[in-house]
């Protein structure tokens, strides 16, 4: 696949593709931006109550709701609100079931794709929807922190069934990078813990009773569902959305008088302390979702590009950290930047255990003679839990 300034490449039986850049990108600089075939809001996250477009996932609160709610402290008042990008007057909802979107363009779009099928068609919504139920179930087995939604499966299935070309939205789904069968098993047994391995078969079960249609048929079968928890355990990238972090971002730029930039520091310093310390490091709308670009990204230990989410919503964006000169792939980190600075045997362990490989980039390579020690912080986290 050849685009403008970059190329998706096979690499070799072990790593799949890889993306190339064709061109020169300075450091900051945007190599594409996409949105995903399918996203879904986190379960838990939904449910205890981060507001997001059921279809883009922009947040429909306005930032001082949004910081009133994550501080509890319901007497916030934010100056320059017009710099809150969420756009109150234009939310709208499913008319049958109630889902709120940001706009009638995203409900529509949602309805045509894929709610019709997933649609509860009752404000009441019946506890014994299998829908409902499946997500409950889901739920028990998948406590936060989420970095999975047995949801984002549901709508791939309805996104076939919808689909007025069932063929190549099927084969779109085959873009993305597949595993062997003992490999399938390991990643949908990581996504559940090994706590819930054996509720797999309830909820393809569960999954089949709600949604069942001869063009999935083959995803209900055992192989066929593990091979859809490890298409979004090995491929989904993890989406995150705020009010308040967008009205920072716009506020932070904003000329102001000097006494007043000092205020509004101070302010936002508070509000964030205070967010610390009711929520933690839970500050987003967050969920999940498929991108058929990004999933060709492969990991580096010494990256050379960043995932952001600048606009709030579910429009991914992939930007250079240095000069990536044509011909060099480009590469992403799949860990945490404080898991990028532990031991090399830390590292491996960690990309091992959720991603099934073994990281021979540079940095990995440099360090191959290190001895395989856990890093101390490590070794501190699992004293600690």
């Amino acid at each position: 696949m050849d685009t403008d300034g970059f190329q998706v490449r096979i690499i070799d039986n072990e790593k799949g593709k890889g993306l190339f850049s064709t061109r020169l990108y300075q450091e900051g600089s945007i190599i594409l931006e996409e949105k995903p075939i399918v996203c879904c809001q986190f379960s838990w996250n939904s449910d205890y109550g981060y507001l997001a477009c059921d279809n883009c996932l922009t947040p429909l609160e306005t930032a001082e709701e949004n910081a009133r709610r994550l501080t509890g402290k319901l007497d916030i008042i934010l100056p320059h609100m017009e710099c809150c990008e969420t756009k109150k007057n234009l939310i709208t909802e499913c008319s049958a079931c109630g889902t709120k979107y940001c706009n009638n363009e995203c409900r529509n779009e949602a309805f045509q794709r894929y709610h019709s099928t997933l649609c509860l068609q009752s404000r009441n919504r019946n506890e014994a929807h299998p829908l409902l139920q499946l997500n409950e179930t889901w739920k028990q087995m998948h406590y936060p922190p989420e970095t999975a939604s047995i949801m984002l499966l549901a709508r791939i299935v309805a996104l076939v069934k919808q689909a007025s070309d069932k063929g190549d939205i099927l084969s779109t789904f085959s873009q993305f990078c597949h595993r062997t069968v003992n490999d399938t098993h390991e990643i949908a047994h990581n996504l559940l813990g090994e706590k819930f391995i054996g509720q797999i078969d309830v909820l393809r079960q569960m999954l089949q009773r709600a949604l069942d249609n001869d063009y999935t048929s083959n995803w209900f079968k055992p192989e066929g569902f593990r091979s859809l928890l490890a298409l979004i355990g090995t491929n989904g990238q993890g989406i995150g959305t705020s009010a308040f972090s967008r009205w920072v971002k716009n506020v932070s730029a904003l000329e102001l008088p000097e006494n007043e930039r000092i205020h509004v520091d101070k302010l936002i310093d508070r509000i964030y302390d205070d967010m610390e310390e009711v929520v933690g490091s839970f500050l987003n709308n967050e969920g999940s979702g498929l991108y058929v670009l990004q999933s060709t990204v492969n990991h580096s230990c010494l990256p050379n590009a960043i995932v952001e989410f600048p606009y709030s919503n579910n429009t991914l964006v992939l930007k250079a950290t240095r000069d990536i000169q044509p011909g060099e792939e480009i590469c992403i980190s799949y860990l945490e930047e404080c898991e990028l600075e532990r031991s090399r045997h830390s590292r491996q362990k960690a990309l091992s255990s959720l991603y099934l490989f073994v990281c021979c980039c540079d940095k990995c390579q440099s360090q191959a003679g290190d001895p395989d020690v856990t890093s101390d912080d490590e070794e501190y986290d699992d004293m600690s839990s």
